[in-house]
């Protein structure tokens, strides 16, 4: 594992936690993040009104909003960024 997947994981399991300070998580995911924005956005109609960055920042709102999410490690928290940007793109 990479530094980087250290530190997110890490400020995930702070984030959980309830640390404030963790959401610092946005910067260290941002680039994965909108890859996969990207890659939700490709499987949708052409024309979407939502951009990758939109749809980053809106997916992001549900996940630290979810106070009680037990965040495991960068994997689990991808997979969840992703389904919720699925449930965004479907609303």
């Amino acid at each position: 594992m990479t530094d980087q997947g250290e530190n997110l994981t890490q400020l995930l399991r702070r984030l959980s936690a309830g640390d404030e300070e963790a959401a610092q998580v946005a910067s260290a995911a941002y680039g994965e993040l909108r890859k996969l924005a990207a890659r939700c956005l490709r499987r949708e109609r052409s024309g979407h009104t939502l951009q990758p960055t939109a749809l980053v920042h809106e997916a992001f709102l549900k996940l630290v909003a979810n106070t009680r999410a037990e965040w495991r490690n960068r994997a689990q928290f991808y997979a969840v960024a992703a389904r919720w940007m699925r449930r965004i793109l479907v609303d």
